[in-house]
């Protein structure tokens, strides 16, 4: 994907990789991973990924550290984006274009419609943690393929 990113956009890539989870981001996923929020698979992907950061894919996606997920927490708690959702959901990360991912107890991840945190509205974008790996997955290929990252 950037091998050649330079030439075609006039100037250099920026961070793009899956950051494998290092000694300091241990103690935060496993903290992460007694609160009673959080579904088993997000506890499983931190104890692997420390995080997920691609700049240059559309205008970006972000999946946050364990460390900034219970940052997050400790500052504002837990998400409250509706009657469905009461005060219980994560932010796992953003797309760069000012909208979040939310992961909720039960492992379901949505986007938010909005910026805002304070009134979101959320789509569902995926059954659970996995497909919503493999939903940005498909986003990386098809980038790399025509450029477009999709809808996610």
């Amino acid at each position: 994907m950037t091998d050649d990113f330079e030439r075609r956009h006039g100037f250099p890539p920026g961070t793009n990789e899956v950051r494998p989870a290092a000694r300091d981001d241990q103690a935060p996923a496993r903290t992460l991973a007694q609160v009673s929020l959080v579904p088993a698979d997000l506890a499983t992907f931190y104890d692997i990924v420390g995080d997920v950061t691609w700049e240059d894919v559309g205008n970006g996606y972000f999946v946050e550290s364990a460390g900034d997920v219970l940052l997050r927490l400790d500052e504002y708690g837990a998400v409250d984006v509706g009657a469905a959702h009461k005060a219980s959901d994560l932010v796992i990360g953003s797309n760069g274009g000012g909208l979040f991912y939310v992961v909720d107890p039960g492992g379901a991840v949505y986007r938010t419609r909005t910026a805002s945190l304070d009134e979101p509205g959320l789509d569902r974008v995926a059954d659970d943690l996995r497909q919503f790996l493999e939903l940005l997955e498909r986003s990386l290929s098809r980038f790399v393929a025509n450029g477009e990252p999709g809808y996610l």
